[in-house]
């Protein structure tokens, strides 16, 4: 039984579901102890808890501890069980961090799996939709990995709601490894303010405000179809498209909080990858460390990605990774605001 303790680095989810993806795929059993000890409220709470249930129907596995608020958790994987699943969170807390934890798992398996995931899809502090489908699953298919997403209600944070599709289908032949080092040549970028249930005119400001501090034409500016009955909601998104690598960054409105400040953290985020030559932003970084290390380790072949930061949230999740992968992790910077994280088989 491999011990996992919750409450380094980070201290937060990540520590878990990494640890029951990782569980899954090696069959390595893992007690994990002071569950999210560093948040304000630690413990399981109802999305950590579906992450758990989702991973145990994934596998078939044997669980203790499932339950709001536990602190402690062990899980004995069983077998792989690709094929069809439907697992609902019941709040606004975010699908595709449930997504996150069983894909790996289902992305090795030996038959394809499609799921149905009803939650949040597009939250703070948690990978959204449209993160997940631009930025991250164009990365797994140069690995090998086929998975098409849909997007078939939105669910803001605080009512949720939402839900999506997913059709996972396995690298043939395995998982195929590659260095992302640079972004290759610039595409079109694209702003999108999602509004459900709150004035069009929140959108078109913050895109005018975009607009004026980016010079970005109208045509790569847009207010898209969003059905009102899944507000309240506001989603304030930008694409940046490269020859490599998409980025793709959030900033979400909220009551008393204006369109200028949106526009304003949205616009800090672009620039901080703009004053980067890396190939990732901060939060595609940390997404693309649990795929590059199973390439490298399934491969026994190296490989690399540069990003423009690392985070104490990427940090810890290299070391939980390291624990259960004869894999090793070498972060080097290469300049001001680039770092590159090279993996090798050990």
């Amino acid at each position: 039984m491999l011990t996992i303790d919750g409450s380094t680095g980070e201290g937060g989810g990540q520590i878990l579901r990494t640890s029951l993806s990782l569980s899954m795929i090696t069959g390595q059993p893992v007690r994990i102890e002071h569950i999210r000890a560093r948040r304000p409220k630690p413990g399981l709470m109802r999305q950590h808890l579906a992450c758990v249930l989702a991973a145990q129907a994934v596998c078939g596995a044997q669980v203790s501890g499932a339950e709001l608020g536990s602190q402690a958790l062990v899980f004995e994987p069983g077998a792989l069980r690709p094929g069809e699943h439907a697992f609902a969170i019941g709040s606004a807390g975010s699908c595709l961090l449930v997504l996150q934890t069983v894909l790996p798992a289902l992305m090795l398996a030996g038959a394809p799996s499609q799921l149905k995931l009803s939650g949040g899809t597009h939250n703070p502090l948690a990978p959204n939709f449209h993160f997940i489908e631009r930025a991250f699953l164009p990365q797994l298919a140069r690995l090998g990995v086929k998975v098409g997403a849909t997007l078939r209600r939105h669910g803001f944070y605080p009512a949720g709601g939402g839900e999506m599709l997913a059709a996972i289908e396995p690298a043939a032949g395995g998982l195929r490894p590659f260095d992302l080092l640079e972004r290759g040549a610039v595409g079109e970028p694209l702003a999108e303010s999602l509004v459900a249930a709150v004035p069009r005119r929140v959108a078109e400001r913050e895109l005018s405000l975009l607009k004026d501090a980016l010079g970005w034409p109208d045509e790569q500016l847009r207010v898209p179809n969003v059905r009102q009955n899944e507000g309240p909601g506001n989603a304030l998104i930008a694409t940046l498209a490269f020859e490599h690598v998409t980025e793709v960054f959030t900033s979400f409105g909220e009551k008393s909080v204006s369109s200028e400040q949106v526009a304003s953290q949205l616009l800090r985020q672009i620039r901080a990858y703009q004053g980067s030559t890396a190939a990732a932003g901060p939060y595609l970084a940390d997404q693309l460390a649990l795929p590059w290390a199973l390439a490298v380790h399934r491969s026994a072949q190296a490989a690399a990605y540069t990003c423009s930061e690392v985070t104490e949230h990427t940090r810890t999740n290299l070391e939980v990774i390291q624990r259960f992968l004869p894999v090793t992790a070498e972060v080097l910077r290469q300049g001001a605001s680039c770092w590159r994280v090279a993996w090798t088989p050990r």
